[in-house]
């Protein structure tokens, strides 16, 4: 049922109840509202957001219990609803293929790669400035994150509209910049595509007030459970190691297998072997995906933990964030791995296609294309997949049945939750430039001011800004 408080055009307050046999559960969020008083109209932004829970009447809502959420009724009268899973390990196969990816980059940078990799340090230059430099930069990056979700949680409202406008205006500067350079064609596309955002605008600003309240509810539910944030560090410096470790492979096996061959003008042209690349493009994006997927998994579980039992997930260390870190490294790990390593096949066949048309190995607008529609591709499936794995860490889906309950979803509420998660998105790239550019101007004022920058690697302002 759907009440609300007032005549349906001044509602203060909207109020949803899901009722099932052992369960209630009830969302709010508050809509303009006409004062009777003042006789005018406040905007939702004057009033401090509102955060309601989901409160079970039999027993709390875990992993453990039998209370589940009530069935989702839309409009046509289909239900899509989410069911506690017995615990065992899913789709183990792929997390086993994940341990032999990382297992064999490793033989490989063992075997091969120690001495050039101690080679290539002694010859090296001073780099001691840079790692200050990155981190004093990490330091105000971490303050600036901080207080962007202060920011967020204060006027998330106006944060959405603002990152909507910036998103509009700078489709309207790339086609100015385009047509300055004298570049028709991608002013010709920067105007239509500067069209079709203002009428994305228009069509969607009326969904802003839910976007608010799902951007207030999430870091709401963070900020009570900060426990996630520094294992979402752990996994950056977990994805940067790897990074190294792969690198160092690559070069290895790159020079190994290439063939290389001296052009007419002199010039040595070395071609890849393009079997080993797509299996290294492949270890790559299978385990970046997985890092990312893992503490996407396990945010799912605790924000869910939260929403229904919130007496277990209300400190930084509550049993939400042990338990679903938990389960997204044990039970569920191999379902992350399978939706990762679909998006890895994809982008490994993009990198692919780009690499050869790098290469100029003919065919280089057919080429072009595939590249455009494998990167499409994986675009659809990892939105896909964070919404798949949203299930997993929910109620231990495996990969296939999560997505086959995300395709119901789509079905019944697909626009509506599209929307509200592109708003939100949009906001969260505004805030991340605006701290990007606050720790840039604090990296030019390191090479500016300090002397941890060797004067013969002419550090500018720009190079500083970067770091």
């Amino acid at each position: 049922w759907q009440y609300s408080i007032g005549s349906p055009k001044s509602a203060a307050c909207r109020i949803k109840i899901r009722y099932s046999n052992d369960y209630i559960a009830y969302n709010a969020s508050w809509v303009p509202r006409f004062d009777s008083s003042e006789g005018s109209s406040r905007d939702m932004s004057e009033k401090s957001p509102v955060v309601v829970q989901g409160t079970a009447v039999a027993s709390p809502y875990d992993h453990a219990s039998g209370v589940q959420p009530a069935e989702l009724q839309d409009s046509s009268g289909e239900f899509t609803r989410g069911e506690k899973q017995e615990v065992r390990c899913r789709d183990p196969i792929f997390a086993i293929l994940l341990y032999a990816n990382v297992g064999a980059i490793a033989a490989v940078v063992g075997a091969y790669g120690t001495k050039e990799f101690e080679d290539a340090v002694s010859g090296a230059s001073d780099l001691s400035g840079y790692l200050y430099a990155a981190l004093v930069t990490g330091s105000f990056s971490i303050v600036f994150s901080a207080l962007g979700l202060s920011v967020m949680m204060a006027c998330p409202e106006t944060l959405i509209k603002t990152s909507l406008i910036f998103v509009v205006i700078m489709s309207g500067v790339w086609a100015a910049l385009a047509f300055w350079a004298g570049n028709i064609i991608a002013g010709v596309i920067g105007i239509v595509f500067f069209l079709l955002m203002c009428c994305y605008a228009r069509a969607v600003w009326s969904r802003i007030p839910f976007a608010t309240v799902n951007l207030v509810t999430a870091i709401t539910a963070v900020k009570k459970n900060c426990g996630i944030i520094p294992n979402a560090y752990f996994m950056v410096a977990v994805a940067f190691g790897w990074s190294l470790l792969w690198t160092v492979a690559f070069l290895e096996i790159w020079e190994r297998t290439s063939t290389c061959t001296t052009n007419s003008d002199g010039k040595d042209v070395c071609s890849p072997n393009y079997g080993y690349l797509f299996l290294l493009f492949v270890s790559y994006f299978f385990t970046h995906q997985v890092i990312q997927n893992t503490i996407h998994t396990t945010t799912a579980g605790v924000v869910g933990t939260w929403w229904f039992a919130p007496e277990e997930a209300g400190s930084c260390c509550s049993p939400a964030v042990k338990d679903s870190m938990c389960r997204s490294l044990t039970t569920s790990f191999g379902s992350i791995c399978f939706g990762s390593l679909v998006v890895a096949i994809i982008q490994a066949l993009r990198q692919l296609a780009n690499t050869a048309r790098a290469n100029d190995d003919g065919n280089a607008i057919l080429l072009c294309i595939a590249e455009c529609l494998l990167d499409c591709l994986a675009s659809i499936v990892e939105y896909f997949n964070k919404w798949a794995y949203i299930y997993v860490g929910l109620y231990g889906y495996s990969y296939m049945e999560a997505g086959k309950n995300v395709f119901t979803l789509f079905k019944n509420r697909g626009w509506e939750a599209i929307i509200a998660d592109d708003l939100v998105s949009n906001t969260l790239f505004f805030v991340s430039v605006c701290v990007g550019l606050l720790s840039g101007a604090v990296g030019v004022g390191l090479a500016v001011s300090t002397d941890w920058f060797n004067p013969a690697d002419d550090v500018d302002g720009k190079v500083a800004c970067f770091v």
